[in-house]
Parts: C-alpha cells; structure tokens; sequence
C-alpha cells in the first residue's frame, strides 16, 4: 500500500529548478555560513584526520578487522575501557556524495560516546567510480551482520549516518536479513543530513558516476521504497531520528522532513531535529564535543533515557 495515495510527485519543488540551481541546493558546501567553500571542507578534512589519529592514540580500537572479502570492506571497532558481552554499539558510515570520505577521517563522535561505555564502529565501503550504489548497500548490510555476529549479546545496535551515510544507514531500514541468516539487534537510526530520494542528484554535477539509469535511482531511494512498502521489515518500535543542520540548503530540509513525514506516515517511532546554527558539516564534527545537543541525544537515546 502507497501511504500516501501514489507512487509520483508531480509537483516536486526539484522538478522546477535549473541543473545551475539544483548544483547549488546539492552542494552542501556552498551554505555554510562561518567559513568559505573551500575553507570549510579543508576544516572538515583536517578534523576528522586529527579526532580519528587522537581516537586511535587514546582509546582502545581494533583498525581494519575485515568484514567482507574484498579489500574495501573493512571497519574500525572502538571499544571503551569497561569492555562487557552487553556493549551498545554505534555503528557510523561516513558521507562524501559516495565518492569520497575514509573511515580513517571519520572518527568525529569516538571519544564522547566510548568515555560513556559505547563502542564505535567505523565501516569503509567501495566509493565511486570503484563501488556501485548497489554495491555500498550491500556493503554496509555485511558490515551490521558482521557486528553482530561477532558481538551477538550487545547490548543494541544504533546506525549512524551522515550525508550519503545516512543514505546508506536509511537503506537498512528496508533490508532483508533473513537472506543473510542473522537479524541483528537494531534499536535505533540517527540519520544526518541525508539525502533520501536520488532522482535529484541525476540531474546535478555529482551524479557522473553514480545513477547512469532513473531505474537506479529509485532502487537506491529509500523514501519511495518506504512510501510503497506494504510491510515493515524491521521492529517499528526501532527509532529513527532524522537531523538536518539549520544551515543545510532548503533541498536538503526538503528531503528531511518528508523523509521524517513517511516514516509517521507508515507507523514507524520517528522524531525531527533541526539543529540551531549549525551548517552540514558542523553538524557531524560537533559531535567531539560531549555537551553538545546531538551527543546527548544519541547518549540519552541509547542508554533509553528520558
């Protein structure tokens, strides 16, 4: 059943913008408000180099365990000092438009979240043009089989995303674990600026060496998957937090909050936070910081406090 009375949107705001405007409305880095373009995605690169090689220096972690068999498909696991069968695992895909970004940069939201006995994983997966969208979802699908069938009395396993990672994380919602033979223990989503309908992207400069066909666009939507979905494949009282940064572009709002809007549609345990004054890229390496709103969040959200 369509939730929403039909598979097509023949109004969408997207629809009537020009490939110049819809480049600018999918370039996150062009709407940050204290730092130039370029100035904030050499900050947002060097940060995540230095929280992850303090993350590796500090902290206890196992780099590179693979979880597949080729070799893109490894992941880092930090664990806290109080290591115990019945940890809560974080488990993070980093964001770069599926072209770029490492789990070795990735490491922002290690340190606040172990110091409180969470463990972290930090999953690597085979970008464009080496890696398909087909293939980074099955990727990401392995990487949670793979944690909980090394770790199978955790405590709950909460995905993280940002940008195409939480595009990646929000694929899950529809996936197939029965095929893989292991349910794993999913409590929650935290998913941060993501992009959640693909069809835009054809139509901007980012989209060369990912969507040669619409087809792929929607198999790799998961907002339209999930307006059709007769069923839900997942426990429903699994919660979804979908966050967009104040100053994420109006598009990037736009797919929020109707992704946000599904998911109450079709009866899934979801919430909606814009988060003040804080751009796209803030929004993830904020989470450093241990006060910050969306690190306690996550916190209170595991540890099932109100």
């Amino acid at each position: 059943m369509d939730v929403l009375g039909g598979n097509h949107r023949p109004e969408a705001p997207w629809k009537r913008m020009s490939k110049e405007e819809l480049d600018n409305q999918y370039s996150p880095s062009r709407w940050v408000v204290r730092l130039g373009a370029e100035e904030a995605m050499r900050t947002y690169s060097q940060m995540g180099n230095e929280v992850t090689k303090r993350a590796r220096a500090t902290g206890r972690s196992l780099l590179d365990v693979p979880y597949g068999e080729s070799e893109g498909e490894k992941l880092d696991i930090y664990l806290p000092e109080a290591v115990s069968e019945a940890m809560p695992f974080l488990v993070f895909f980093h964001g770069g438009y599926w072209q770029s970004g490492s789990k070795d940069t990735s490491a922002f939201m290690v340190n606040p979240l172990t110091t409180q006995g969470v463990a972290v994983v930090i999953v690597a997966y085979d970008i464009a043009p080496k890696g398909t969208l087909d293939r980074m979802v099955d990727q990401v699908t392995q990487s949670i089989v793979f944690v909980q069938t090394r770790y199978p009395s955790n405590q709950g396993i909460y995905l993280c995303g940002h940008s195409a990672g939480a595009h990646l994380a929000a694929m899950m919602l529809l996936a197939n674990w029965t095929k893989h033979g292991v349910t794993p223990n999913l409590k929650g989503f935290f998913l941060l600026s993501g992009v959640y309908d693909l069809e835009p992207i054809m139509h901007t400069s980012e989209n060369a060496p990912l969507l040669p066909t619409l087809e792929d666009a929607q198999r790799n939507s998961p907002l339209w998957h999930l307006k059709t979905a007769p069923t839900r494949p997942m426990d429903p009282a699994c919660l979804i937090l979908v966050t967009v940064g104040q100053h994420d572009s109006p598009e990037f709002h736009r797919q929020s909050r109707e992704f946000y809007q599904t998911l109450c549609q079709g009866g899934w345990k979801a919430s909606f936070e814009e988060l003040h004054d804080t751009d796209h890229f803030e929004i993830l390496w904020n989470l450093t910081q241990e006060d910050y709103v969306l690190t306690q969040i996550i916190l209170r959200t595991i540890f099932q406090e109100s």
